[in-house]
């Protein structure tokens, strides 16, 4: 029998350790429970909207004063906040390409696992009768993972907002979390290119002339060696210098691009688009183990402020870092411009 009518909201609910909102609702209202029924498909907190009537998109959304009708229903406003900047970080999020595990913790401090091997032991040569089995040796990292504390301050009052269209403010929302993802896509480039500590720099190939050419990439690929190199990530004007290559011209690559805006490579690896990094520097990588993503908890909101209506200085923020995990897995292809080239 469906239990979500029955429910009582309240702000502790925010509060739980380890739990989010949501997986507290699915605790108390399993979403099993519904199969076979009209609402099956919905989660605990989209059930909880619907007891409410508040319809958070389309032309016929709520008003955001919907939410403040009773004290159990202003207990979702602040789940509201955080899915709609989670939805703008993942509509902007490039981080899932480049990330090969994410790990969540629930202190401010992490420190992460290292496996260095060399050469000769990447190459697990056959082992004789009686001898002893070669050894891979994990340990821990000697710095700790640098968290970043992302976010912004949601300042109006519910004054301001109350009679506007919760449509309307999503979008507003899905901005915060589209900026939250950039600045954190720019954290991830930064440990690829400096490492865990800032001061270990990712291995680089030297172009063998002025610009970027097929063969730069090609030894790009070869430096990358046993690691295969799955992802380009570039700036905006080093995308343009490397589409000029006669070889990114390719047909299927073409098709590819104008049918779904991805760009492929010669060598199969996907080219992403990063304007942060420096120009003339392409970042060529293992993603199934090049990157670690820590964090400690997700979206966070000020979920006091916002049951209580004071949304003048409201918070929505988010804490994570990022490891190389393979030192190897990722090098930087660096050449010099044309422009360089005619000042030198």
């Amino acid at each position: 029998m469906s239990n979500y009518e029955k429910i009582h909201l309240e702000k502790g609910m925010y509060g739980v350790s380890g739990k989010s909102f949501t997986q507290l609702l699915e605790e108390l209202d399993p979403s099993d429970a519904y199969q076979g029924t009209a609402l099956e498909g919905l989660d605990a907190y989209q059930r909880q909207l619907k007891r409410f009537d508040i319809r958070v998109g389309g032309a016929d959304s709520s008003r955001v004063e919907k939410f403040f009708q009773t004290a159990d229903s202003a207990a979702l406003f602040p789940e509201y906040v955080s899915r709609a900047v989670r939805q703008g970080m993942e509509q902007e999020d490039v981080l899932p390409a480049i990330v090969a595990a994410v790990t969540n913790i629930d202190a401010m401090d992490y420190r992460t696992i290292t496996s260095d091997l060399s050469a000769d032991e990447k190459s697990l040569k056959p082992v004789l009768e009686g001898a002893v089995i070669p050894q891979t040796t994990i340990s821990t990292k000697e710095s700790l993972v640098r968290l970043h504390k992302r976010g912004r301050m949601l300042v109006s009052s519910y004054e301001a907002l109350r009679f506007q269209r919760l449509d309307l403010f999503t979008v507003t929302l899905r901005q915060i979390g589209a900026y939250i993802s950039r600045a954190q896509l720019n954290d991830a480039v930064e440990v690829l290119l400096s490492g865990d500590d800032g001061k270990s720099p990712a291995g680089t190939v030297a172009a063998a002339g002025t610009g970027v050419t097929y063969e730069d990439i090609v030894s790009l690929w070869g430096a990358l060696a046993p690691y295969r190199l799955n992802t380009l990530l570039a700036s905006t004007n080093t995308m343009k210098d490397l589409l000029k290559i006669t070889e990114f011209k390719d047909a299927q690559a073409g098709l590819n691009f104008q049918g779904t805006g991805r760009m492929i490579t010669p060598l199969g690896a996907t080219l992403l688009h990063i304007p942060a990094l420096p120009d003339h520097k392409i970042i060529g990588l293992d993603k199934t183990c090049a990157l670690e993503m820590v964090q400690a908890g997700g979206v966070l909101t000020d979920y006091d402020r916002l049951i209580d209506r004071q949304l003048e200085r409201a918070s929505i923020t988010t804490i994570a870092g990022f490891s190389r995990i393979f030192e190897d897995s990722c090098k930087a292809l660096t050449y010099q411009g044309a422009a360089q080239n005619a000042k030198g």
